[in-house]
């Protein structure tokens, strides 16, 4: 059975334009809500240990490495780093703490944590 009666649309609330001016139907269209988004958390502490999943090479603020260092030795060994982006990231690792240097596969992180840290740059651990 269809109910023939409209309500009046309030003032001020846009109107849908596939609707008659002024009213809207009591019975028909059912809006409905969107499912919600799912977005992939950033990575946190311990994430990257499990198969595929990235591993992140951190190098650590200390007080025996220039800023030059750190910037030759990103550079030196970590790819698509020159010596500018190694600048910046010793900056961020000077300001914050730390920096994620690389993220990849556990085999290249390893490496490219070995090569760092003989280089004589702190390390976090593999993660």
């Amino acid at each position: 059975m269809m109910n023939d009666r409209a309500v009046p649309v309030a003032p001020g609330r846009p109107e849908p334009s596939h609707r008659a001016a002024g009213i809207l139907p009591l019975m028909g269209t059912v809006e409905t809500a969107r499912p919600p988004v799912r977005r992939r958390r950033p990575a946190g502490p311990g994430d990257g240990a499990g198969f595929g999943d990235a591993v992140r090479v951190i190098v650590l603020n200390d007080d025996h490495n220039t800023f030059e260092g750190v910037a030759a030795a990103l550079a030196r060994y970590i790819p698509g780093v020159d010596f500018a982006r190694g600048m910046a990231l010793a900056n961020r690792i000077h300001n914050t703490g730390s920096a994620v240097v690389w993220s990849g596969d556990r085999e290249r992180a390893e490496l490219y944590w070995e090569q760092l840290k003989g280089a004589g740059l702190t390390m976090a651990p593999l993660g």
